[in-house]
């Protein structure tokens, strides 16, 4: 076993001797104007290292001596991504248009793969379309470009993917593309940890990836890869950026500074962002939503002919609000917490009325201070990514540890002590190797897991157990590709056990508190958890073809079967999640979900126009959702006063709907573009009580309504030496009433339709001769909408049934202008 053991760590920290390389030289034009592109990217395909073009959109990289076997990826902002085969005097031509239909991507996959000709349904996200967009945090920006992508939010800065109609553990997120990012996903008000600034691209595989990745894909993955450094200079580059926001008063900043030679190449990041509460034009300034947030990360990395390594680090500290919606019954003022809930405190004079506090003070409203009672979010990652090339075969490794701790302040009798206080540490794993290909298969063999270890500590409020998890699976995975024809498929094992102890808790005569209590303390103690030990164990699988019918037009078909384990708040939560304001209830009989999903694609692009069209249909066996815990008289149960109580419960669900895009780029007017995407999912709980009963318990909760976005670019070419081009944006958001509810106990209310007119203009200033400026000025919800998204669960924050003005709940954010500058160097 030490044997093993000191094989891998060869394999993924010793270095192969460099080979000899050489040098390509080219140029890089405007496919329109024949002007020289300058800061476009040239990377070479299977090697993450490159270069940039300078000025006149000249570049120069160093290549691996067989150049005949390599291909060199071309981006820049503003025009489509290219491949080309590597080779010496090469002059490219980039088009100036998104289409992202031939878009290199390689989640999912043993090797990177154009997405017209991926089975798998995929959408890619351009860092420019990123930038472009104005959102709290890159999760809303992916959900503005990515038809079928959604965020279900708790307040501005805390978005949790979805995936046609499915989250939380269901979605697979990546962070770098290949380190998965696992930071108590099952809350709520649990959002992703990460620097905004530094995502160069976001990835959506829009269905069950299991295959690759295992339990907690089987709704899709979200990749998101970090700008790695390109130049082999010798020099310092990198960017500043900066932002200001005028609904919540964001104020934004992020440096990135890279160096790179040869063969090793560094960087350092750090950015933060602070926000006030956000306004809209119901509420006024919502309460306890603003947040302070900073992050820092390094980057090293080395590589030669035969791969690379890089080794990484990242450091993410978030301080945010708790908002819990409590007004003044009249005014509908937001008030503020000032004694402790019932049952929270064995010791206080006076219990909290939620329906009779304080009002918050307008300087309050209106400050960047937070309240103390407000969540913190740390999280620590360190990982290493390798992959070299083993003659004509290739190995990839990765290894990463991280630790996600959560404090959630809720005492405003003693401000210092976290309701919850939760520290999960992660190991992830993963190795993959690409055999040679034989009779044009490409076939890849791999083995990838985690090893998990939870505790509490001191807190008062204990929604989930100590625990420990470990998670292995084993896969093969095959592509083939012949003419017309590409077919990818492969099958999968996975194993996964939990395992934790009992636990009690009793009150501290001291602080009145709950504490946890061990073995020579009990007495008098409650049990809050009782020990369990799970194994679950699945097998998946996929198949799928994509076939060209010509060089415009393609069709896809995909059948897979996904796999999930029961998460730790689904089979043994019993307790308070402060944030969230839910007591959650787990069950231990829960069984493992199993999906089978079917995908039908038709793909099409043509020099004026492109368009996909995607529909899905995915029976889900064992499906887990929240039901609201109610008495025999269908009364909510309340445990904690002022919080809902939640029971998981399992059935079988059926999910089913399309995504489609259609863009519009003519050639004869090139400055032009008109973008659009349409989504639509429906979801029905399938338990034979609930047939027929529509908004009572047939249709299951958090499906986002149709969405139409539409978009027109138009590019302005000036003469002016400083100011040589302006592009300028009008985008709409349409969201369709979404009547298919789950509105059994009033878990959900119906939302109505509503449009969002935003607005982005963009200049690049040209301030000397090598050296460029990008400016932003952009509005959302330009006609300040009064609107609630249904995904929002802010609109549940509510303790009244009925309001003076006629609305209950919080409302989404109003205008918001933003001014965003970006310095390359």
């Amino acid at each position: 076993m030490k044997k093993i053991y000191l094989s891998i760590i060869t394999m993924l920290f010793i270095l192969p001797k460099s080979l000899f390389s050489q040098v390509i030289t080219g140029i890089v034009k405007d496919a329109q104007t024949k002007r020289p592109v300058n800061f476009c990217s040239v990377q070479i395909l299977q090697i993450p290292t490159g270069t940039t073009t300078d000025a006149n959109g000249i570049f120069k990289i160093n290549i691996p001596e067989n150049a005949e076997h390599f291909r060199l990826i071309f981006s820049a902002i503003g025009y489509q991504r290219d491949t080309i085969d590597a080779q010496n005097n090469l002059t490219v031509y980039l088009t100036p248009q998104n289409n992202l239909l031939n878009d290199v991507v390689v989640t999912g996959t043993s090797k990177a793969i154009r997405i017209k000709e991926n089975p798998v349904a995929m959408v890619s996200v351009s860092q420019k379309a990123i930038e472009q967009t104005i959102s709290e945090n890159t999760i809303d920006a992916i959900s503005q470009n990515a038809p079928g992508f959604a965020a279900v939010k708790t307040g501005p800065n805390v978005s949790k993917p979805f995936i046609n109609g499915l989250g939380y553990n269901r979605v697979l997120t990546l962070y770098d593309g290949v380190l998965r990012v696992e930071t108590q996903q099952w809350g709520d008000e649990h959002g992703v940890p990460m620097d905004d600034y530094t995502i160069d691209r976001a990835e959506v595989i829009e269905g069950p990836s299991s295959l690759m990745y295992g339990s907690d894909a089987i709704a899709g993955v979200l990749s998101m890869f970090v700008v790695l450094p390109k130049d082999t200079d010798r020099l310092i580059h990198g960017k500043f950026l900066s932002e200001y926001q005028t609904n919540n008063g964001l104020i934004g900043n992020s440096l990135i500074l890279n160096y790179g030679s040869k063969h090793w190449s560094y960087a350092l990041r750090g950015s933060e962002r602070i926000a006030k509460n956000y306004s809209n034009p119901i509420d006024g300034r919502v309460y306890n939503t603003g947040f302070k947030m900073q992050n820092l990360s390094a980057f090293a990395g080395y590589k030669n002919a035969k791969g690379y390594s890089h080794f990484n680090l990242t450091y993410y500290n978030n301080r945010q609000g708790i908002p819990d919606g409590s007004r003044d019954s009249l005014t509908r003022k937001f008030t503020y917490q000032i004694y402790e809930t019932e049952g929270e405190n064995i010791n206080i004079p006076q219990v909290d009325t939620i329906t009779i506090r304080p009002i918050v003070p307008n300087n309050i409203l209106n400050s960047y201070k937070l309240s103390p009672l407000s969540q913190r979010i740390q999280d620590f990652r360190i990982y290493t990514d390798n992959q070299y090339q083993l003659g004509q075969s290739e190995i990839k490794a990765t290894l990463g540890f991280e630790q996600n701790i959560r404090r959630e302040y809720d005492h405003p009798t003693d401000v210092n002590q976290a309701g919850e206080y939760i520290v999960l540490n992660t190991v992830d794993y993963a190795v993959r190797y690409n055999a040679p290909s034989v009779w044009n298969i490409q076939p890849s063999v791999g083995v990838n897991g985690m090893y998990q270890t939870n505790s509490n500590k001191n807190a008062t409020d204990f929604p989930i157990p100590d625990y420990h998890l470990f998670d292995i699976g084993s896969y093969f995975y095959g592509l083939w590709k012949y003419k017309q024809w590409t077919i990818a498929g492969g099958i999968r094992y996975d194993r996964r056990s939990e395992n934790g102890d009992d636990m009690y808790i009793k009150a501290n005569p001291v602080t009145g508190f709950y504490r946890q209590v061990f073995s020579n303390d009990t007495v008098g103690s409650a049990h809050q958890f009782n020990a369990f030990h799970f194994s679950f164990q699945g097998i998946t699988g996929s198949v799928g073809a994509t076939y060209a019918l010509n060089n415009q037009i393609s069709l896809k078909v995909n059948i897979a079967r996904g796999y999930r384990a029961p998460n730790i708040t689904e089979i043994a939560s019993n307790g308070l999640d402060p944030g969230a304001h839910i007591y959650y209830v787990g069950n231990l009989d829960f069984k493992p979900e199993f999906s089978l999903q079917e995908d039908l694609g038709l793909l099409g692009t043509y020099n004026d126009f492109s368009f996909e069209l995607s529909v899905y249909n995915n029976y889900i066996q064992n499906y887990i959702y929240e039901d609201l815990e109610v008495d025999k008289n269908g009364v909510p149960v309340v445990i904690v006063p002022g919080n809902k109580t939640f029971q998981y419960q399992q059935t079988n669900a059926e999910l089913y709907g399309l995504n489609a895009t259609f863009n519009v780029h003519p050639q004869s007017w090139k400055a032009f573009q008109f973008d659009n995407s349409f989504s639509m999912v429906y979801g029905n709980n399938l338990n034979p009580k609930y047939k027929n009963a529509k908004t009572q318990g047939q249709y299951l909760p958090f499906i986002p309504p149709p969405r139409w976005l539409s978009s027109i670019d138009y590019d302005i070419e000036t003469k002016n030496k400083i100011l040589q081009n302006i592009s300028l944006k009008v985008t709409t958001d349409l969201n369709l009433a979404q009547n298919r509810y789950l509105g059994l106990y009033n878990t959900e209310t119906p939302t109505a339709v509503y449009t969002l007119l935003n607005f982005y203009a963009t200049a690049d200033v040209h301030y000397s001769k090598n050296n460029i400026i990008n400016v932003e000025c952009a509005v959302n919800n330009l006609l300040n909408t009064a609107y609630q998204n249904h995904l929002s669960r802010l609109q549940y924050f509510e303790y009244y049934t009925q309001s003076p003005n006629g609305h209950l709940g919080i409302y989404n954010p109003g205008r918001n202008f933003c001014f965003k500058v970006i310095v390359p160097f």
